[in-house]
C-alpha cells in the first residue's frame, strides 16, 4: 500500500474478491465493479496482491504423498512456424496425489493436493532438477514422463517414478492424471478470466492461481492470508513492474527489486502492456 491514494475499504474489497471468487477476477472487472478512474490503478493494486500471496517460508510438498511433476506450453502454437515451435510460455507443474474414503459410499478415491507451479525457460535439467528441489521433500515419490531432465532424481534422494508416455493419451491418464487436470484448468482460467496474459508478468498468475488452489476447500481462510502475507512482503513499485525489473516471487525463491527512472514514453508504452495483461 506504499503511497497509495485508493482509500482502504478498496484494498480490502480488491483482496476479498480475487481470494474468494471461484474462477477470481481480472483487474478490469474490478475497475468497473468499483468505479476506479484509470485501468492501471487497479491492474498495479492487484499484482501488489498477489505479491502477498507467496509465503516467504513456504514448505515443500510430498512427504506422504506421491507427486506428479510436468512441464506443459501455456497457450496455443505460433503461426507459421511448424508444430514443434511455439513461443508460448513454458510452465513447470507439481501436484501432490491424495486419498480419501467417501463418507457414504466407502470408496477410495484420488484427488489433488498442493500445488506449485513456475514459469521456466526451457526444458533443460538444471531447470528441471531447480524447481524439485525448491518444491518437493526429499524421500518424496515423483512421477514424471520419460524426460531426461529428470533422470538423476534418484540420486537426488527422491523415489523416481517414471513412464515413458510417447504421446499416448491413455498412458497419460494412467500415470499423470492430476498435472494434466491442472494444466488444463490452468490454461481455461488465463484464457477465461484474464484473456492470456504476457510471460513477463505470467508468474504472478501462477502465484495466484497456486494460492487459490491450495485453499479451495477453505476459501475464507484466503483472505485472511493474504493480508498476513502482504504485511510481511514488500510489493512492486510502479517503476518496477511495468519497466520490467521487478522479479515476481518464484515458489522458494527471493524476491528482486530494483527501481529505475521511467520516461514518459515507457509509461505510455507500460500502459498499453497492462491493458493487453487485462
Amino acid at each position: 500500500m506504499h503511497k497509495t491514494k485508493q482509500p482502504l475499504h478498496v484494498w480490502f474489497w480488491a483482496a476479498y474478491l480475487v481470494t474468494t471468487q471461484t474462477p477470481g477476477m481480472s483487474a478490469l472487472q474490478f475497475q468497473r465493479q468499483l468505479g476506479i478512474s484509470r485501468y492501471e490503478t487497479a491492474y498495479q493494486l492487484f499484482q501488489k496482491l498477489r505479491a502477498g500471496m507467496v509465503r516467504p517460508d513456504k514448505d515443500r510438498i510430498g512427504d506422504e504423498f506421491s507427486v506428479e511433476v510436468d512441464e506443459a506450453f501455456v497457450g496455443g502454437r505460433t503461426k507459421g512456424k511448424g508444430r514443434g515451435n511455439t513461443d508460448a510460455p513454458l510452465v513447470i507443474a507439481a501436484v501432490e496425489v491424495r486419498t480419501r474414503v467417501h463418507p457414504k459410499k466407502g470408496r477410495l478415491s484420488f484427488y489433488a493436493g498442493r500445488l506449485r507451479l513456475r514459469h521456466i525457460v526451457s526444458r533443460e535439467r538444471l531447470e528441471c532438477e531447480d524447481f524439485v528441489k525448491d518444491s518437493i521433500l526429499p524421500g518424496s515419490t515423483v512421477r514424471t514422463d520419460g524426460h531426461n531432465g529428470y533422470d538423476r532424481l534418484a540420486r537426488m534422494g527422491y523415489v523416481h517414478d517414471s513412464l515413458v508416455l510417447g504421446g499416448d493419451p491413455e498412458l497419460t491418464d494412467q500415470h499423470l492424471p492430476m498435472v494434466h487436470i491442472v494444466f488444463s484448468n490452468l490454461k481455461t482460467w488465463l484464457r477465461g478470466t484474464h484473456h492470456g496474459v504476457s510471460a513477463q508478468h505470467l508468474q504472478a498468475y501462477l502465484n495466484e492461481y497456486v494460492f487459490r488452489f491450495n485453499r479451495r476447500f477453505y476459501p475464507m481462510t484466503s483472505f485472511a492470508s493474504v493480508l498476513g502475507i502482504g504485511s510481511v512482503r514488500v510489493g512492486p513499485t510502479y517503476e518496477g513492474l511495468y519497466g520490467g525489473e521487478y522479479i515476481h516471487p518464484n515458489p522458494e525463491r527471493p524476491r528482486r527489486l530494483r527501481v529505475s527512472k521511467v520516461s514518459d514514453a515507457t509509461r505510455r508504452r507500460m500502459s498499453l502492456q497492462a491493458r493487453r495483461d487485462q
